[in-house]
């Protein structure tokens, strides 16, 4: 070989040695970039590591604390409970008063819903009754027979008795005619006092069915139905129902069934009620009638009470001469007993002075066996009172 084929061959061979060289620098930095990125890899591993626990540590330390404080507060909350069993039960007995409670309230409101159903249907027959009977007040005959029918039972409830203290619809003549009164009361003394029943409703009902709302038309109605009442006062007037009652006062009572309907008149006309008492008559409702029919009551009690005092008065005067003659005859008799104790004495001493020794004698061997009878030393009692002396002599 030649020495350019040695120096060929050498560089050859170095070349071939620096590749070499730089394919393992290569390779060695490849490794240690790998070895690199292996190292940040652990160390990030070993941080989070690290960091699970520190947090797994952290846990733990909170763990102990709380199982710590759970136990305190479990030692704690006996003592609570225990100190709370008294209420706990009252707060017992209270749920179960509820419990009562919203039982009974469910049933009261049970029984108040029924309530209300009756009320509503008792509403509802109360409302078709007085449409009935505003109905029926429309006619005169009705009007008539249900003003009766109120006097009645006022004159009832002021404690009077039909057929006793009062006649309902007497008939009687008189020389204008014949007259036939809704009712005579009876007062003391044989007196009579006589009561009409019949009002006019006409003008009133439509008053009422106009309603406060109707205001003039209302208050039109109300009028006219003050006018009626005046026409009936001077029809009862023009009657002279007093003529034919015995020892009537000249007056007649004009019942008016309802207050608000004598009330109406008067708010419509003031001067009616005087205008009636101008007439001898006189406009009652209910409440004066009841107090009139009152104290025609406790007029004839005071009048059974006269009567009644008269009749003791007699039976004590009575009594006082039967008692005069008694005493005559007590008197007597207490003569008759002295004279019969005089007598007895005076038997007795005969028998003493004369009738035993005569006995004694032919006795001589017993003296001792008859004995004398006591006197009577009592004496009858002399009448002392007044009266019986005053009879007595």
């Amino acid at each position: 070989m030649t020495g350019i084929g040695w120096l060929v061959a050498v560089l050859m061979l170095l070349a071939g040695v620096l590749a070499g060289a730089a394919v393992a620098a290569w390779l060695m930095r490849g490794r240690l970039l790998a070895a690199q990125g292996e190292a940040a890899a652990a160390r990030r591993e070993t941080g989070e590591v690290n960091a699970n626990f520190a947090a797994a540590d952290a846990e733990r330390r909170l763990l102990f604390n709380q199982n710590r404080a759970l136990s305190a507060q479990q030692g704690s909350d006996s003592s609570v409970l225990q100190a709370l069993g008294p209420v706990s039960e009252k707060l017992n007995a209270v749920q179960r008063q509820v419990a009562l409670l919203e039982r009974d309230r469910v049933e009261q409101y049970g029984q108040l819903a029924e309530q209300l159903r009756e009320a509503k249907d008792a509403d509802a027959r109360l409302l078709a009754t007085t449409t009935s009977l505003e109905s029926a007040l429309r006619s005169n005959n009705a009007r008539g027979k249900w003003g009766e029918v109120q006097l009645r039972r006022v004159v009832e409830a002021a404690g009077m008795l039909a057929h006793v203290d009062f006649e309902e619809q007497v008939h009687t003549a008189t020389a204008d005619g014949a007259h036939r009164p809704d009712m005579v009361v009876h007062l003391p003394g044989g007196k009579e006092l006589v009561l009409d029943a019949k009002v006019p409703l006409s003008s009133y009902l439509h008053a009422h069915d106009a309603g406060p709302s109707a205001g003039a038309g209302a208050d039109a109605h109300l009028a006219r139905h003050a006018k009626a009442v005046k026409a009936h006062v001077d029809a009862l007037a023009a009657k002279k129902y007093w003529t034919s009652a015995h020892n009537s006062p000249e007056l007649v009572i004009c019942f008016v069934p309802v207050e608000s309907i004598l009330s109406s008149a008067l708010v419509a006309d003031p001067s009616l009620l005087d205008y009636a008492m101008g007439k001898s008559v006189v406009l009652a409702s209910p409440i004066s009638l009841l107090a009139i029919l009152k104290s025609i009551a406790f007029s004839w009690r005071q009048d059974v009470l006269t009567e009644s005092a008269k009749e003791l008065f007699d039976l004590s005067a009575q009594l006082y001469s039967r008692l005069g003659v008694m005493g005559e005859a007590v008197s007597g008799v207490g003569a008759s007993l002295k004279t019969s104790v005089e007598r007895y004495n005076k038997l007795v001493g005969t028998l003493e002075s004369r009738v035993l020794p005569t006995a004694r004698k032919l006795n001589a061997f017993d003296p001792n066996t008859l004995s004398a009878p006591a006197l009577v030393e009592a004496v009858p009692r002399s009448l002392t009172a007044p009266e019986l002396e005053e009879q007595a002599g």
